[in-house]
C-alpha cells in the first residue's frame, strides 16, 4: 500500500489530474468514482488506485478482474480533484481520432450527426454538450484547437460516460475542417443571431453539422461565412442568448426529433 505523497506515482496522478501539459505529455487522463470508473472501457486503463476506505466498503465486486493498487485515505485526497474523494480513480489513456474518422462515422442507414465547437471554454459547458450529443444521436463532435481540455476532470465527470462513446477531434483549423465537412456533403447549420431563421423552420434529416461558437464571441464571422443556413433560438423577454450547452442541446434535439418521426 502506498501511504506517501511523495511517491512519484502518486505526483504523477496528482500532475494529469491538475495539469493540461501533462496530460498532453503522457496521453493520459484522470477518471474517477466508482460510476466512472465503471463506464471506463477496461482497454483504456493504465493505472488503478483504490483507498482503504473504498474496500473497507465492500465495492471489491468493481474490481472484479482488475489490477490495483491501494493507498491510504490521505493519499487519494492529495490525488482526487474533488473536495469527498469516492475512493477510487484510474489512470487512463486517451482515445484517439482522425477528422476523416469522425466525419464519416455513422450507423448503417443513417444520415450524419455532427457538432461544431469554435472556441467553447467552460469545461462544464464542454462536458453537457457530449453527454447531450450522445442522448441526441450525435456522430461526432469537432473542435477547434482552442476549446477547453476534453480530459479535464470537470469536463470527464460531467460527460458521465459520454466521452468514451463520442467519436471527437480537435483541429487546429476549424474552418478548414469546415470546408471539408461542406465538400464531404454536409450542410452546415451556423448557430448566429444575425440574419438567421428561427431553429424550427429548417430540415434536419440529412447530413447535417451544428456550429457553436464561444460562450461570449459567439462564431466568428469567417465560420460563419462557411455555414449553409444560419439560424437562431427566439427568445421572450429580454434575454438575447442562452447558454452555450443548453443552445447546443436544444438543436442537437430538435434534429433528433425530426429523425425520430421520420425514421432517418
Amino acid at each position: 500500500m502506498i501511504t506517501s505523497t511523495g511517491n512519484p506515482r502518486v505526483r504523477s496522478v496528482a500532475a494529469l489530474m491538475k495539469k493540461p501539459k501533462a496530460r498532453r505529455e503522457e496521453k493520459c487522463f484522470i477518471v474517477e468514482g466508482p460510476k466512472m470508473f465503471a463506464e471506463l472501457p477496461a482497454d483504456m486503463r493504465r493505472e488503478v488506485y483504490v483507498s482503504e476506505s473504498f474496500l473497507s466498503q465492500k465495492q471489491k465486486g468493481l474490481l472484479e478482474g482488475c489490477a490495483y493498487e491501494t493507498v491510504s485515505d490521505d493519499v487519494m485526497s492529495y490525488m482526487s480533484g474533488t473536495q469527498t474523494p469516492q475512493g477510487i480513480l484510474a489512470v487512463a489513456e486517451q482515445l484517439s481520432y482522425r477528422l476523416e474518422d469522425v466525419l464519416m462515422h455513422r450507423e448503417p442507414g443513417r444520415a450524419r450527426h455532427l457538432l461544431f465547437l469554435e472556441t467553447i471554454q467552460d469545461p462544464g459547458n464542454l462536458g453537457t454538450i457530449l453527454r447531450a450529443s450522445e442522448g441526441a444521436g450525435v456522430t461526432g463532435v469537432i473542435m477547434s484547437d482552442e476549446t477547453a481540455d476534453v480530459y479535464n476532470p470537470k469536463v470527464i465527470r460531467s460527460t458521465m460516460g459520454s466521452v468514451f462513446r463520442v467519436p471527437f477531434v480537435y483541429v487546429p483549423d476549424l474552418c478548414s475542417a469546415l470546408e471539408t465537412a461542406r465538400k464531404e456533403g454536409i450542410r452546415l447549420f451556423a448557430a448566429y443571431l444575425k440574419e438567421s431563421v428561427d431553429y424550427d423552420r429548417e430540415d434536419y434529416t440529412g447530413d447535417i453539422g451544428f456550429m457553436i461558437g464561444n460562450e461570449a464571441a459567439g462564431l466568428t464571422e469567417r465560420a460563419v461565412k462557411l455555414a449553409d443556413c444560419r439560424i437562431k433560438i427566439p427568445m421572450s423577454g429580454r434575454v438575447e442568448s442562452l447558454n452555450a450547452a443548453v443552445a447546443s442541446s436544444i438543436l442537437m434535439f430538435e434534429a433528433a426529433r425530426q429523425r425520430k418521426n421520420r425514421n432517418c
